[in-house]
């Protein structure tokens, strides 16, 4: 049976912008992968569609059956870890085997305190619906 790994080498699951993500990629593979990619992403899930950027590749170009491969990312400015009532962003290191797409990845938040930022009610709503309110530039999105 094949499986896939990623270790991140502090154990830790809080980072901050500008910091590096050092980890692990380890697998065992019944079938000869023509590559494997170990990504750094983003991604949100919740109400509506849901949006995936790819921030940073490493490509193993055909890779052994089973084996392991240091990597080290340096972690973008943003977007925040955020949990909101209709939607969440989420941080993931994944390594996939192509062309199969088996995967396996590490979650983990980024922010300035390491900590998911918990999006709560507008100042003077009222209970309404809607989404959180987010200031302009959160995203680097006009």
């Amino acid at each position: 049976m094949s499986w896939l790994r990623v270790d991140a080498a502090s154990g830790g699951t809080e980072f901050r912008p500008g910091e590096t993500f050092s980890g692990t990629a380890s697998w065992s593979l019944d079938a000869p992968a023509k590559h494997l990619d170990i990504r750094l992403f983003w991604y949100t899930e919740g109400r509506g569609t849901q949006d995936v950027a790819v921030v940073d590749t490493l490509r193993v170009e055909a890779p052994q059956a089973s084996d392991r491969r240091d990597f080290l990312f340096t972690l973008p400015a943003q977007p925040y870890s955020f949990s909101g009532r209709l939607i969440s962003l989420h941080w993931a290191v994944e390594v996939v085997a192509e062309p199969s797409g088996e995967a396996q990845r590490f979650g983990f938040t980024l922010s300035p305190t390491g900590r998911t930022v918990l999006l709560g009610e507008p100042e003077g709503d009222g209970g309404g619906e809607g989404p959180p309110a987010l200031g302009r530039g959160v995203w680097g999105r006009s």
